[in-house]
Parts: structure tokens; sequence; C-alpha cells
């Protein structure tokens, strides 16, 4: 199946007129169970015909490990945001500059890219034993998350819930800065974020992997909706590239309307633009 047409050549035209040395990195936002991963392996494919080396990388492939995220939660009890990982402070920031850096910047040899096994300890998670290698050099990196672009509120503005992941986020400035352009995928309805998990945990147990039941992907994804609230306004009113496309997702994922740096896709440029 091929991703949509405006995704597609918003991509491509970028990766053609990308003139730097490196890779032409594009983020790639949205919620989760909401299509990222799904999206950005169809773009991969489309890049290939076009005969250009791509790769797609998770902020997912650098969670902290079982044993890190459990020391996160032991130093923040009862703060439910950093309880499982997900939220702005599980991740390891460094690691996923150094491979992104190395995605973008190696001109040759393989580049080890970690992963994470999100069906190890009963559906919570750990990072795997095993990396995947990519070879370099590459044309585009797309990199895809669902807090991809999301950037901290002032103390004051900060929700009392959310104020320990939120000094987390700074830091997370340095995946940011490493984008050229940026995807970004809207729910028409922050209800169906939750529905969008609950049947991914189900495509799990269907393909025989540990999964959430639906009452734990529930539970967990709840924690998220304080986020969304609280982040994606800023997120929508200011991207983090000069150069974005945003599209609206509906509750089974199907894409809607897409605005492209300003204009709706397919229609009138700006005159000057």
């Amino acid at each position: 199946m091929e991703p949509p047409a405006p995704i597609a050549r918003f991509c491509l035209d970028g990766a053609r007129a990308h003139r730097a040395a490196r890779a032409y990195v594009v983020g790639v936002s949205g919620p989760q169970g909401g299509g990222k991963s799904t999206l950005a392996t169809r773009l991969v494919a489309v890049l290939g015909r076009a005969g250009l080396r791509a790769a797609t990388v998770s902020i997912d492939d650098f969670y902290l490990t079982h044993a890190e995220q459990r020391d996160l939660a032991a130093r923040h009890p009862g703060d439910r945001c950093l309880e499982h990982r997900g939220y702005p402070g599980t991740h390891d920031v460094a690691l996923g500059d150094r491979v992104l850096g190395a995605l973008a910047e190696q001109r040759s040899g393989a580049v080890a890219v970690p992963s994470y096994d999100k069906s190890a300890f009963g559906g919570r998670g750990d990072r795997a034993t095993t990396e995947l290698l990519v070879e370099a050099p590459l044309d585009v990196v797309l990199v895809e998350g669902w807090m991809l672009g999301f950037r901290a509120l002032p103390p004051t503005a900060c929700p009392p819930a959310l104020r320990a992941s939120n000094e987390y986020l700074p830091a997370y400035a340095r995946w940011h800065g490493r984008l050229d352009a940026f995807v970004h995928l809207v729910a028409g309805d922050p209800a169906w974020i939750v529905d969008y998990r609950v049947d991914s945990e189900r495509a799990r147990r269907a393909a025989g992997q540990p999964a959430l039941s639906d009452d734990e992907a529930r539970d967990y994804i709840e924690r998220f909706l304080p986020a969304y609230a609280a982040y994606l306004p800023a997120l929508v009113a200011a991207p983090p590239c000069a150069r974005w496309l945003r599209a609206t997702i509906g509750p089974d994922r199907a894409i809607g309307e897409i605005v492209e740096s300003g204009f709706v896709a397919g229609g009138e440029r700006p005159k000057g633009g």
C-alpha cells in the first residue's frame, strides 16, 4: 500500500533539493498506534524506488532499559508519567543523538541501531540484545515518535502531573535540531488515541506475541492524554522545522486534510511562497 501522494511528494521533493553533505532527516510525529511506523516504512520504499537510500528509526529504539526504567520510576514514586516507558525522561537521549548523527553523517560502513522489545516483561518492554545494522551512506533518515517536536512548558504553565517529565523535555532539543523536515499526524479526536493503542495490543496478541490486555492498554495510554492536551497546541502552532506537513487522521487512522507549510496540499501555493 502506497503512502498518501502529498506526503510522499513532500519527502521526495525535500530530499532531492537537499544539498548538505549529510542525509536529509525527516521527523514523523503522531499519536501512539496512529500509523507512524507504517507510514515511515512505506516512505522508505517510495524513496528507494526513486533511487534514494533511506532508513527509518523510532524514538522507541532509544528507551531506557527495563532496569533503568525501574530506577527512574523509583526516583519518582507515585508519578504515573514516569512509572512506565513513553514520557520524556524514559529515553536515552544521548544514545539517540549519537545514532541519529551517525545515520545522517557516516559516509561508509554499518551504523548500529538499537532495538526495543515491547513484548518483554509482559508487554512492559526492554531494550533488545540485538542491534540492527544499517549500511551508510544514506540519503534520507526518517525518525518517528509520538512526542517528537514537543517542547517544555514554562513551570507556571505546566500541569502538576507533568512537572517531573516536563523537566526532561529540554534535552530532546538535540534530536529536534537534526530535523530538516517534519511530518505531523494529528488525531481528529484525542479519544481515538486510546482506541489506536488498544487495537495495536490486540494485534500483538493475535500474532502470538506477549502484549497488554485491553484494560492494561487503556490504563497505559490514558496516562498520555494530559501530554497531548498540554503540548500539542504549541507544536501545531510552531512545528520544529520551517518545512513541515500536517495531516489529520480519523478513527480508522485514514488520512484526512493535509496542510503543508502554510497551504492546503493540492491547493494553490501562496504567492511568493
